[in-house]
């Protein structure tokens, strides 16, 4: 990584330019042509260095309500269980944990209707025990950045959080 990238991961964590042509934007901030800044990009997702672009939005200031599921599922069911739930698009992500509840997901949709239709379904696919809502009661969000232009190495990572 030369200081060129380190300099465009930063400006990726706080400054992403709100504009029609970011990259372009990026590339002039940086002194580079726009096709360069987007190859940097692209190999900086190859390489697992960032796993998305993009906004973070809170659902409740759109009129949306969100909640973290817990899933007890069938070991053997585990995997479909995971295929169906990441089907809904009002599924941000979905993971496996290493419990009872082996299977967790957040899930952001219009109303409460909406999301006990979808708990539901998930209720009743195959295998699946239990589910368990866990609503949002308080709202939490950790901005953290990661300086990458003081980072000496990948195990030395200065984190700031807000």
């Amino acid at each position: 990584m030369d200081e060129i990238d380190k300099k465009l991961l930063n400006i990726m964590q706080e400054d992403f330019p709100i504009s029609p042509e970011p990259y372009k934007e990026l590339a002039k901030r940086l002194g580079l042509e726009e096709e360069e800044v987007m190859e940097r990009i692209i190999a900086f997702k190859e390489k697992g260095l960032v796993r998305r672009i993009g906004g973070i939005f809170d659902p409740r200031g759109l009129g949306y309500q969100s909640t973290l599921v817990a899933v007890e599922v069938l070991p053997q069911n585990l995997k479909e269980a995971a295929e169906r739930v990441s089907s809904y698009e009002e599924v941000t992500h979905n993971y496996q944990r290493n419990h009872r509840f082996n299977l967790w997901f957040t899930l952001i949709a219009p109303g409460q209707e909406r999301m006990e239709e979808i708990i539901t379904s998930v209720g009743d696919l195959p295998g699946v025990i239990r589910t368990m809502n866990l609503p949002c009661l308080r709202l939490f969000k950790i901005k953290t950045y990661f300086n990458m232009e003081t980072m000496t190495n990948r195990d030395e990572i200065t984190a700031r959080r807000e």
